[in-house]
């Protein structure tokens, strides 16, 4: 029978294990307004509300939809840990938590973690054993002052421009896992289509004499390969799982193949102790020159901005069926790929993305760290703990095919001959942070904006001019060497470092601004919310005509390997989609394919 749970489905399909417990559904609930409740006794107390979590108390599925600032939310929800888990360790997953979250189990603190975007876990072995019932208890801060990464959450009561209602607390699936006390940990499988191969490491919990690792490769004909390795030597034993030539099949967008995985811990006397399955892609990211290439070849990068909203759940989606949805619609409209904006996506847009060939840049939700200085404020001043969130996404996404670049930041734009700031510091810390975490995908130091890291893979910007032509004329510097790039202050002084050579592509553009209920009460001079980039088209005609125009700017430029266009959805105010906040259709979609699937000149081989 199909599960009454809300989010059933497992939220890691990355690295799967038999014996797991979802553990959504409804918990106790409270505001904490003041964050006085450890010391009024909240934590050792029923709570006086109901939630459904995984959503989020803003958002109406979570039966709260209180949206104004939350300082502090308790969460509270009694369960039993599965008898048949017996000789295991019950392991409690967090899958995201906004912002800074405190979790006691049976009154005994088992984890604290910073970060609103990234999974965190506690094994409970210390706590309590299979068949006992545990209590657990979470605290949840989201101060509305200081500086935390936020991404598109407003700061303000209400919502304006291109910032949304505030998701707090819970806002992914809470499961618990069980796994033996020496475990298999989440493996890193490299793709080396060179090779032919995949490179296998597979941290373990711990050591022991005569244990081993085991890898078994397999496609939709049964086992292509298998591997094995000494555990005992290494705190993360290393594996070369080698395709046959008969058996290669490339990951991409037109074919993306996965193979199975199957990892497995052996002991001395040949038990299998413990095991999981995964998956991956065989599939390369080079970059010759200026160009981004995907298995060696040009494929153009028609990339759709994707915010990752929906009007009933906010940051989470409400179903499995919609984070299949919105990747449809997207390739409806010609777009191949997305880049995921200011907010790190839950991995089952990931695993979707994977088996529908479906290329990604994947994003850190940075904005939010804008702090006064005297009656100036510094767009952005992340701290050191950006690093930390940062590296957790790389880690937690690194094995999935879909993701072929990374961005850690959005829209920096401090001055370039201002002092250096700590911005200048974490700018660089997060660059090499992700390519000493990842070397085989380009980074991208800072969407658009300032460039600071002189080195940095990847060169963009985003450009909003609305007009076709002069659009035209302010993106016709490539070939010279002087590309289009943004630039700040009063005096449009330099924000970033020299253009240096490296692939570009413009990773914001568009946003036209087109809602026909919205423009026909302008017309009426009726009041009506409504927000987008430049000047609102006057009708629907006009806005297929300056689509296509900024769109045949960027496909006929040879040396462009991809854009982005703003964006797929309209969010709450901000009305440029391609298609409603509700995902309902409002525009020609067969006829925006058109535009954008016609040859690009970048695809030559």
């Amino acid at each position: 029978m199909p599960s009454t749970l809300p989010r059933p489905e497992h939220p890691r399909p990355q690295f799967v294990r038999p014996d797991w417990l979802n553990l959504n559904g409804e918990w106790q609930f409270e505001i904490d307004r003041s964050d006085s409740g450890l010391e009024r006794g909240v934590k050792d107390r029923d709570l006086q509300q109901r939630i459904v979590v995984p959503f989020a108390p803003e958002s109406e599925l979570s039966g709260i939809e209180n949206v104004d600032f939350l300082e502090a939310v308790w969460y509270r929800t009694t369960t039993t840990i599965p008898g048949d888990w017996a000789g295991k360790n019950a392991v409690l997953h967090f899958q995201a938590v906004d912002h800074d979250a405190t979790v006691w189990v049976n009154d005994v603190e088992v984890v604290r973690h910073r970060g609103g975007f990234t999974p965190f876990s506690a094994d409970l072995s210390a706590v309590a054993a299979p068949g006992e019932e545990i209590t657990i208890v979470v605290r949840a801060r989201d101060s509305r002052y200081g500086v935390q990464a936020r991404g598109k959450q407003t700061t303000n009561y209400f919502n304006s421009g291109c910032h949304y209602t505030r998701t707090t607390g819970i806002w992914q699936t809470v499961w618990l896992e069980a796994v033996p006390a020496v475990h298999l940990r989440r493996p890193r499988i490299t793709p080396d289509v060179a090779g032919s191969a995949f490179h296998v490491s597979v941290p373990l919990s711990a050591n022991r004499p005569g244990w081993k690792v085991r890898a078994i490769l397999s496609d939709t004909a049964g086992e292509v390969t298998t591997a094995e390795v000494r555990a005992d030597l290494d705190l993360a034993p290393r594996l070369v799982l080698q395709v046959p030539a008969d058996r290669v099949r490339l990951w991409d967008t037109t074919d993306p193949h996965l193979y199975g995985v199957r990892l497995e811990l052996v002991d001395a006397d040949g038990n299998i102790v413990d095991s999981a399955d995964s998956y991956a892609g065989l599939r390369s990211v080079s970059i010759n020159g200026q160009a981004v290439l995907i298995n060696g070849k040009h494929v153009f990068q028609r990339l759709v901005l994707d915010q990752g909203y929906w009007p009933e759940s906010l940051m989470t989606a409400p179903s499995e069926e919609a984070l299949v949805a919105d990747i449809e619609l997207s390739l409806a409209a010609g777009f191949n790929g997305a880049r995921l904006h200011q907010k790190v996506f839950e991995e089952r847009f990931l695993y979707h993305a994977d088996r529908l060939g479906y290329l990604l840049w994947g994003e850190f939700g940075d904005w939010g760290a804008g702090v006064a200085e005297g009656t100036q404020k510094d767009n952005q001043q992340p701290t050191a703990s950006f690093v930390t969130q940062w590296l957790e996404a790389v880690e937690r996404d690194y094995n999935h095919p879909s993701i072929v670049g990374w961005c850690p930041l959005n829209e920096t734009h401090q001055l370039l001959h201002d002092r250096i700031t700590q911005l200048d510091d974490v700018t660089r810390a997060m660059f090499l942070a992700t390519k000493a975490a990842d070397t085989t995908r380009p980074v991208l130091d800072s969407s658009g904006y300032s460039h600071r890291v002189p080195e940095t893979d990847i060169w963009d910007s985003h450009n909003y001019e609305q007009d076709p032509a002069e659009f035209g004329r302010q993106m016709a510097g490539l070939a010279d060497g002087t590309p289009y790039g943004n630039r700040g202050g009063h005096e449009q002084a330099p924000i970033s470092q020299d253009y240096n050579g490296q692939p570009y592509f413009c990773s914001e553009f568009g946003g036209i601004w087109w809602n026909p209920e919205a423009a026909a009460a302008a017309a009426g001079n009726n009041t009506t919310e409504s927000w987008g980039y430049g000047q609102r088209v006057k009708d629907e005609a006009e806005f297929y005509d300056r689509f296509a125009g900024l769109v045949d700017v960027l496909l006929d430029d040879p040396l462009m390997f991809g854009y982005c266009y703003t964006q797929l959805t309209d969010v709450f105010q901000e009305e440029n989609g391609i298609y409603r906040f509700d995902r309902s259709t409002k525009l020609d979609v067969p006829r925006i394919q058109k535009i954008q699937t016609r040859a690009a000149a970048f695809e030559k081989d």
